[in-house]
Order: structure tokens, then C-alpha cells, then sequence
């Protein structure tokens, strides 16, 4: 199982927040570089990135800091938060992104993903972010009326290379995962399922690994990780 340590930028700096609402932001690094590089040397094979401020306004509006961490650390970086264009998705991959996620235009705008997927094959993920049941959009701010498997079901066959999934009603509460719904998620559809939301400790991604079905393909740390509730060394030696 993967491991994807979170940077959540907010106003240039590295931030937890509580159900994605930048109002409860926390500062946990003034430097996202800084913070790469350490997730990096410890030991992390990919670091999962989001622009909270462009989430909601639906434009890049961090991007200095995301090319700091572009060239502070040799990972593979996956980027989301305010992408929302093919123009917007070629703008990062050419910058040295990994993998680009797309959130609110896998609901609103599915061509531009199906199209992103075809351009990139194995560079696009899709975001579905949950909540009380039904995905949500514009940085959580709006509410859909569709399903989780509804929206994912749209990408399946298309080259899509991951699905995250988070779970935003545990999300920066640090109360463990849903690890049940995560892999009803997992076992509906043939897209590779990324755990977030909730997880307070390494029996979480113990329970990741030892449901059966579908195996789910990895898990993003946040609170926990920064918190200290868990270090990347005992993270990283029950994922293996």
C-alpha cells in the first residue's frame, strides 16, 4: 500500500484544516518546501499536494509554493486543488507534477477528464470527495447529488491511474478510517482506490490492508502524521 503524506497549502503556508473549511486552518509549516523534503527523507515515496485556496476558487492560487516543492524533492508529486481546465492539467504536468487530481470537474465537466486521461495516460486522478453520501465540489463548499460510484464509474476504461476518495465528515478529526466504506468504493469499480479522511493511527491502515475484497491501493496521512500521533517510519513499516 501506498502512502501519500498531505501538504495542504493555504495562504503559501502548510495547513491541516477541519472538514476542508480553511476558517479552522492550522499552521504546521511557514515552508511546504521544508515540509517535503521532510516527508521525502522520511522515508515516503510520493507526497500528495492540494491548493486549498484554489479548491474554492477554482484557480491555481498557490503555485509558487507547489513549484517549491517541485524542486525541493525527486518524489513523485500528485497535485489537485483548482484544476480545472486541459490547459490548467498541461500547465503542471509540463512543471514536473506526477499525477494531476481533478475534483469538481469530474462532476461538473466529465469530458474534460475523459479527455485528460486519453492525453495522459496514467497522469490523471480523480478526487471524489464525500459527504453525508453525495460527492461535493468547488473545495467542499457545494453539494451534488450523485453517489461516489456514480461519479467514479464515469472514469472507469478511460486511463484514469487513481481514485481518492475522501471521506470529508471525518476529515482533520483524526477518528479513524471508514474502512468500510472506502472498500465498498474499491469493490465496485476497477479504478485504484486512495484512502483519506480520518485516519488516527497505523492500526488504520492495518485495516486498510486486511479487509477482503478488493485491495485498496493506498491511504493519504494528515493530522496523524503531523501531529505526531504516528511517525513515517511506523507508517511506512505496516504498509509494506
Amino acid at each position: 500500500m501506498i502512502l501519500y503524506p498531505a501538504i495542504d497549502l493555504k495562504d503559501g503556508q502548510c495547513v491541516r484544516v477541519l472538514h476542508g473549511d480553511l476558517s479552522t486552518a492550522t499552521v504546521f509549516n511557514n515552508s511546504p518546501a521544508d515540509q517535503a523534503r521532510a516527508w521525502a527523507d522520511g522515508g515516503f515515496h510520493w507526497i500528495h499536494v492540494v491548493d486549498l485556496n484554489g479548491a474554492v476558487s477554482g484557480r491555481a492560487v498557490n503555485e509558487a509554493a507547489v513549484e517549491q516543492i517541485l524542486s525541493a524533492v525527486s518524489i513523485p508529486v500528485q497535485l489537485g486543488g483548482g484544476i480545472r481546465t486541459l490547459a490548467d492539467i498541461e500547465r503542471w504536468i509540463e512543471a514536473g507534477v506526477s499525477r494531476v487530481i481533478l475534483g469538481t470537474v469530474a462532476v461538473t465537466e466529465p469530458e474534460i477528464v475523459r479527455q485528460a486521461a486519453r492525453a495522459w495516460p496514467e497522469q490523471i486522478a480523480v478526487s471524489v470527495d464525500v459527504r453525508a453520501g453525495k460527492v461535493a465540489t468547488q473545495g467542499w463548499t457545494e453539494s451534488s447529488d450523485l453517489d461516489a460510484v456514480t461519479v467514479a464509474k464515469r472514469f472507469e476504461d478511460v486511463g484514469v491511474s487513481a481514485l481518492i476518495v475522501t471521506d470529508i465528515d471525518r476529515d482533520g478529526t483524526v477518528m479513524g478510517f471508514n474502512v468500510d466504506a472506502f472498500g465498498a468504493i474499491a469493490d465496485a469499480v476497477a479504478i485504484p482506490v486512495i484512502a483519506a479522511g480520518g485516519l488516527a493511527s497505523v492500526d488504520d491502515i492495518v485495516k486498510l490492508k486486511a479487509r477482503a475484497g478488493t485491495p485498496i491501493h493506498g491511504a493519504v496521512l494528515g493530522r496523524a502524521l503531523y501531529n505526531g500521533a504516528i511517525t513515517p517510519a511506523e507508517a511506512l513499516k505496516v504498509a509494506a
